[in-house]
């Protein structure tokens, strides 16, 4: 029998490219997608769509039960930015969700689960360089916290419940197909649209500010083959590190410059900033290569020419 998905918070960044992808690989009757609101035309016309919300534990359960799912991926959050502002609901929307999907798993309604976790769970105490997949972590914003907390709730029902749930660490991520959703590294992807619009961008990071980044085919591919891999080797149920590229404001401009010679950036740090100098630089994802065979295809030439071409088409 064809496996069934649920995709919850499909209408954000990854998860409008994470459901067409997964529509591509299994056929798009088999992958349900859900949010809160209506997503891009694309994502609406290609397969079943519920307006779902994922703190609403019966609602969830009433869509499962529909449609006989098997698995599901948890990609709605209030990122970093964004939750700042708003703590309490960033808290209960990040922490909620993720508790109703894990209490199905344990009620063996579904199968498996993918979680998103991020960077954010490292703080300043964190190894800058090449953080290690297990560290210091004290987190210091709203976002870091839920992301960590909920790394140790999917450990816990892991070794408690048997729940099968799967995380990576997702680093900045770049794309031209969707609008950012509220993160620190959002420049990353607001930059090329200024500098084919405008030619200039005043970046709100400062020029030296080394984040890890990563081009959303390959975060996509990553999502995908960690939920393949079978069972018996994957040795962390936290959350996996993940790395693909890390750079700077300044760096990512010159590259762009090579393509648009007449681009300037300018500098003016907001409150992102202090979010970004909590955050590693560079991760040791050398697990996640050992136990299910991640490699990255994107580096930053790569991906700036893609980025270039689509948003110029």
């Amino acid at each position: 029998m064809q496996k069934s998905i649920l995709i919850i918070g499909a209408c954000g960044q990854i998860g409008t490219e994470l459901t067409i992808a997964l529509r591509e690989k299994y056929g798009n009757d088999s992958v349900v997608a859900s949010d809160i609101r209506e997503g891009s035309e694309n994502l609406m016309q290609s397969g079943p769509f519920e307006l779902l919300d994922a703190t609403n534990y019966e609602a969830i359960e009433d869509v499962v039960m529909h449609y006989e799912i098997a698995e599901v991926y948890l990609m709605a959050a209030m990122l970093s930015a964004t939750a700042e502002k708003f703590p309490m609901r960033a808290w209960n929307l990040n922490m909620n969700s993720l508790f109703n999907v894990l209490n199905l798993a344990k009620e063996k309604k579904i199968d498996k689960i993918f979680w998103p976790s991020s960077i954010a769970v490292f703080g300043p105490n964190t190894p800058k360089n090449e953080t290690p997949q297990h560290t210091l972590m004290e987190p210091s914003t709203v976002y870091g916290i839920s992301k960590q907390s909920g790394e140790r709730w999917c450990e816990y029902y892991f070794k408690k419940f048997g729940v099968d749930v799967r995380s990576v660490r997702y680093p900045g991520l770049i794309s031209w197909k969707t609008q950012p959703g509220g993160g620190t590294t959002d420049y990353a992807v607001e930059i090329f649209h200024k500098a084919l619009s405008e030619k200039k961008y005043t970046s709100f990071l400062n020029e030296e500010t080394k984040l890890p980044m990563m081009y959303m085919d390959d975060a996509i591919w990553a999502t995908i083959s960690l939920m393949d891999a079978n069972n018996g080797d994957l040795s962390i149920r936290s959350s996996y590190n993940l790395g693909a590229m890390s750079f700077a404001p300044r760096e990512l401009a010159e590259c762009i410059k090579t393509h648009i010679p007449d681009f300037e950036i300018t500098y003016k740090p907001d409150f992102r900033q202090e979010i970004a100098n909590s955050w590693p630089a560079s991760v040791d994802d050398s697990k996640a290569s050992q136990d299910w065979g991640w490699a990255p295809e994107f580096d930053l030439g790569k991906t700036t020419e893609e980025m270039l071409k689509n948003l110029e088409q």
